[in-house]
């Protein structure tokens, strides 16, 4: 672990200067996988487990006698020394003034290498006082490590005193250390890897933070204190002087001088001050210049672009309210500033899991159409399937209504403008709007009309039917409530813009969204409970899931908000603006972009998870179904994706731009387009 002088800011007391401190750091950075300060050469290959002439493993004390202890050199443990009869050393990984750590073979896996990290507690301090510091520390260090349980925290398998000398042992992290790969980098890193690791440290920091019962601070935030393992990932390391949490609790000053917050030198631990110490971090791996070379709390005097004026202007105002001085002025929690950073232009440079070039079109042919029909104008409604029949508007003012597995007309009806409406039906009935003003209820199985409910504005707005009512926007700003079965209003609702979102349903509320921007959730009367104002548009049609509700807009963004209050869990922003509605599969949400993007977002956080580039904007909605995602493109295909991966599985031409949303039931997709036609393919 590092050097107990080095956590500990400055101070009158204090012993040695920042510059004397760092001069122990030989070789910049630490390659100990517990936060040490010095590294050395391995050793070896280690001989297997001592047996007997039976083949019997030896017990520890035997092994003692086959094998006796070398001596210390300079009181560390030599190569070979073996630890409750268990744990082989086999080299030092690093050192400082108050620690040990080694590189050990686990003995008790004889038939693999099992390696494991060993943290070995020096406790020489001539003063008793800073001595029962150190073993508190050690000793809160293997309680709060033994409580946790996250990918990117080390795992601790063991901890034991031999005589006066206590040991950790942990999980073995193969990798460097940010301020090792700091040091070996030529320029500056990339902004958008800074931001990767950035976002991947604030989930850490939320886990330790939301900890029951009482949430734990890390205390010493810092880049040698930050690994990236062989896999890529970030991990955290050396807890030596975490702790947990009471709130107003006061302790002993302590951190590393440069990246500690001003209230931790008055004693004071809280999770903010993780927030600061990650600022301080992002500062220095972006500038190269070292906090603790420099006075503390100074780093509004030493701006990020004049050292990197590669960085955007919104990642340093994130980085520079995480530094404010005060504790208020910073962000509130690791997930809000997660939030802020997932809203950065760069964020979207994070490498996807996967994003495919797009293979050659599988030939139209190729997948056999099952069947097409054409219309007498442009299709830009999406089909609606109820008891085997396909219903879908056209722009001849007609909706038809289409034997969903041979595509046999079967009626239609005439309205007095286009049908860009995609139909509902529920109950015997099809509920549906036109720019003509009114909404239509007509007989599923004649097409005769039952009723209809004129508005005084155009409708592009699909219906949504709950509650026994059908929930209709328009053109004249207001939201209705129809009686599904006798057409009348039961209330509607005014927004400020025209609605052209299809509304969504929960339990008890009804969301909508507004031309002006605003996303609206209303009670199953008609009352306002919340609202939520983007930069543009909200043309998008939203989704419930569980406790969220997500929707794009054409600020370019695509929100996830709390379905009860309305404020921002996570957004994600595109290049271009979001027409398309979004669907959830699984964990995933997935959304298109007038940029030509398909994006496969994580539901959870809304991390990248892939996207896919078409030919065009895409503002078809998605449809997923058994793993896979169907969606259409202006440029005039139908794109079948793997829902995991993102990889193409087909594609499908049409002669216009595809507009109309995919539908998919019993494995055929159903899809219109510009080109006046409905298609059904094999899914």
């Amino acid at each position: 672990m590092t050097d107990e002088q080095e956590k500990t800011p400055k101070s009158e007391d204090a012993e040695t200067s920042p510059k004397e401190r760092l001069s122990t750091r030989a070789m910049p950075g630490l390659a100990a996988r517990m936060g040490s300060t010095h590294l050395t050469g391995l050793p070896p290959d280690v001989p297997p487990p001592v047996q007997d002439e039976l083949g019997t493993r030896l017990t520890a004390e035997a092994q003692k006698v086959a094998h006796p202890q070398p001596a210390r050199a300079e009181g560390r443990l030599a190569e070979g020394t073996v630890l409750q009869g268990r744990y082989r050393i086999l080299g030092i990984l690093g050192s400082g003034g108050m620690s040990v750590v080694y590189k050990a073979q686990d003995l008790r896996f004889p038939k693999v290498m099992r390696i494991c990290a060993i943290k070995e507690m020096v406790n020489n301090a001539p003063d008793p006082r800073v001595r029962a510091l150190m073993v508190q520390n050690f000793e809160r260090e293997a309680s709060i490590l033994a409580t946790l349980n996250h990918p990117a925290i080390p795992q601790v398998y063991d901890y034991f005193v031999e005589g006066e000398r206590a040991y950790l042992v942990t999980e073995f992290v193969p990798g460097k250390d940010l301020e090792a790969m700091l040091n070996e980098t030529e320029g500056f890193f990339p902004e958008a890897q800074v931001i990767q690791w950035a976002i991947q440290i604030c989930d850490i920091l939320t886990y330790l933070h939301t900890r029951r019962p009482q949430p734990v601070i890390f205390r010493d935030m810092k880049p040698s204190n930050i690994m990236l393992d062989d896999q890529g990932r970030i991990r955290l390391v050396d807890f030596g002087i975490a702790k947990t949490f009471q709130s107003g609790e006061k302790g002993t000053m302590i951190g590393t001088e440069g990246y500690s917050p001003p209230e931790q030198y008055r004693g004071i631990a809280e999770p903010r001050g993780d927030i600061y110490a990650l600022g301080a971090t992002l500062h220095h791996l972006l500038t190269k210049q070292d906090p603790r070379l420099e006075a503390p709390f100074s780093f509004h005097k030493r701006p990020i672009h004049k050292y990197n004026p590669t960085v955007s202007v919104e990642f340093q105002e994130i980085i520079n309210r995480a530094l404010e001085y005060d504790i208020q002025k910073r962000f509130g929690s690791a997930e809000e500033m997660k939030r802020a950073l997932l809203s950065l232009k760069a964020a979207r440079d994070i490498p996807a899991t996967v994003h495919m070039p797009a293979p050659e079109a599988v030939q139209p042919d190729a997948l056999k159409i099952i069947w097409q029909f054409t219309c007498e104008d442009e299709v830009r409604s999406s089909p609606c399937i109820y008891e085997g029949v396909l219903y879908i508007g056209a722009y001849d003012h007609n909706l038809y209504a289409l034997d969903a597995e041979t595509g046999k007309f079967l009626w239609k009806y005439a309205t007095e403008g286009g049908v860009a409406s995609s139909p509902a039906a529920e109950d015997g009935r099809v509920f549906f709007g036109s720019v003509d003003g009114s909404m239509y209820a007509v007989n599923a199985e004649t097409g005769r009309l039952l009723w209809t409910c004129p508005t005084k504005g155009r409708i592009y707005s699909s219906p949504r039917v709950q509650f026994g009512h059908v929930f209709i926007g328009s053109d004249d700003h207001r939201l209705y409530a129809v009686n599904m079965v006798s057409g009348r209003v039961a209330w509607s609702v005014e927004a400020e813009g025209a609605i052209r979102s299809t509304p969504a349903t929960g339990a008890d509320a009804i969301y909508f969204g507004d031309e002006e921007g605003i996303l609206y959730a209303v009670g199953v009367n008609g009352r306002l409970v919340w609202r939520f104002r983007a930069r543009r548009a909200i043309t998008s049609s939203p989704v419930v899931s569980k406790d969220l509700l997500y929707v794009g807009s054409q600020d370019w963004f695509v929100y996830a908000l709390d379905l009860r209050a309305g404020w921002v869990v996570w957004r994600y922003r595109t290049d271009g603006a979001v027409v398309s509605s979004p669907t959830v599969g699984g964990n995933t949400v997935f959304i298109g972009s007038t940029d030509g993007y398909l994006y496969a977002l994580d539901a959870t956080n809304g991390y990248l998870v892939w996207r896919y580039r078409t030919g065009g904007q895409v503002t078809s909605s998605p449809a997923f179904y058994q793993g896979a995602v169907y969606v259409g493109s202006v440029d005039g295909y139908v794109y079948s994706l793997d829902a995991q991966t993102g990889q193409l599985r087909w594609r499908f031409q049409t002669n216009g731009p595809v507009v109309s949303s995919p539908r998919v039931v019993n494995d055929i997709v159903y899809v219109g387009s510009l080109d006046h036609n409905v298609y059904a393919l094999p899914a």
